[in-house]
């Protein structure tokens, strides 16, 4: 997550470590005041509570990942492309934000009846409906076996939810292969024609340069 200038971003980019860390639960703000050498009066009068950090988490990291795949539809047009992008931007974002990403899997009910959280439902909800989006549409040019949308959408995304739980950058497989692995195995289960799977479920596969390019556009928009 780029750091926002400042002594807020100093605060934002200490919470978001500690909730990947330990959870939200765990985090305080006297750990972050004493980390940082400020008062706990300085965090307050920046967010005013810890839920507001967690809601800015939350927002901005969905908002980059909705951002990003919206970019990649602008260069990938059919739905198999689609949703081999979703995983792979998913994963990708394990890597290119991990602590922004660890914070906000972990935590995907936390607050989750809070209406000031109705922000990052809607964009949860959003990233959700591009998945059923294309799954829909590839079962209705006769590229995708029939099924129901809904529950294949949630199976996809409670999948890569639970990716931090087990993936760690620093292992030997690397995001692409991971990526690729569950490209293999969701389109797989898909596709009616499984000739050219394993094209899509390539970890060298030129859409996967698609969703770096893209990523880095939202995650470095100066460089």
């Amino acid at each position: 997550m780029p750091r926002s200038p400042g002594r807020r971003g100093e605060i934002l980019d200490a919470f978001v470590r500690y909730v990947a860390e330990r959870g939200y639960d765990r985090t305080n703000i006297g750990d972050i005041a004493d980390e940082l050498g400020m008062s706990k009066g300085t965090i307050v009068h920046h967010f005013g509570t810890k839920a507001q950090m967690l809601r800015e988490l939350e927002e901005t990291h969905l908002a980059r990942q909705l951002e990003a795949l919206r970019m990649a539809w602008d260069r990938l047009s059919a739905p198999h492309e689609r949703i081999a992008a979703i995983i792979h931007t998913s994963v990708l974002f394990q890597v290119i934000e991990r602590n922004a990403t660890v914070a906000s899997q972990r935590e995907v009910v936390q607050l989750s009846d809070d209406p000031a959280m109705q922000q990052v439902r809607k964009l949860r909800d959003q990233l959700q409906e591009l998945t059923i989006d294309e799954i829909r549409a590839g079962v209705e040019c006769g590229l995708f076996r029939s099924v129901n949308v809904e529950l294949a959408a949630l199976q996809l995304w409670g999948s890569l939810e639970w990716m931090w739980v087990w993936f760690n950058p620093a292992d030997s497989r690397t995001p692409e292969q991971v990526g690729a692995a569950f490209v293999d195995v969701f389109l797989g289960g898909l596709l009616l024609d499984r000739f050219e799977l394993s094209k899509w479920a390539d970890p060298a596969a030129d859409f996967v340069s698609v969703v770096r390019d893209c990523i880095a556009a939202v995650t470095n928009p100066a460089e």
